[in-house]
């Protein structure tokens, strides 16, 4: 028998202490450089958007692959692209940590829209404010002296 799986999940993390440093003229690049690095591992990206301190991304991953390794994996090599493309000269790294909340299929274009939406999103909302949501929605237990 065949391995079928549907493992849809939004990815959140954030530069190192929230520092706005991805400023927009470099956003889509780092974006096209993350969905390659999803793509060489057999995830389907749906999308990625993010502000200028934190990063949303809506994909589906392959099932050999640990959500740990693969924020790792991101993390590291975009990294090293936004040193060595210097696209973001006061990029100083990324958070320690990420949040990955998983969804059913079904929810998979309100997601999408949401995070194709983040700039007005965020007029109304704060990224604390919008992480706490995420993890309340999704029931997971958090001090939040260690969020921020």
């Amino acid at each position: 028998m065949s391995t079928y799986t549907q493992l849809l999940y939004q990815i959140v993390f954030s530069t190192k202490n929230r520092e706005e440093t991805m400023i927009e003229s470099g956003q889509d690049k780092l974006y096209s450089y993350i969905a390659g690095i999803l793509k060489n591992k057999d995830c389907h990206l749906y999308r990625i958007n993010g502000m200028k301190e934190h990063i949303h991304i809506i994909t589906h991953i392959h099932p050999t692959i640990a959500i740990a390794n693969l924020v790792k994996d991101i993390k590291i090599a975009a990294d090293e692209f936004i040193k060595t493309e210097k696209i973001f000269p006061h990029f100083g790294g990324w958070q320690i940590g990420y949040g990955a909340f998983s969804y059913s299929i079904s929810a998979k274009d309100n997601l999408i829209e949401y995070v194709k939406n983040q700039k007005e999103h965020h007029m109304k909302k704060s990224f604390k404010d919008e992480y706490i949501c995420l993890l309340k929605e999704h029931q997971i237990k958090f001090d939040e002296r260690y969020l921020f």
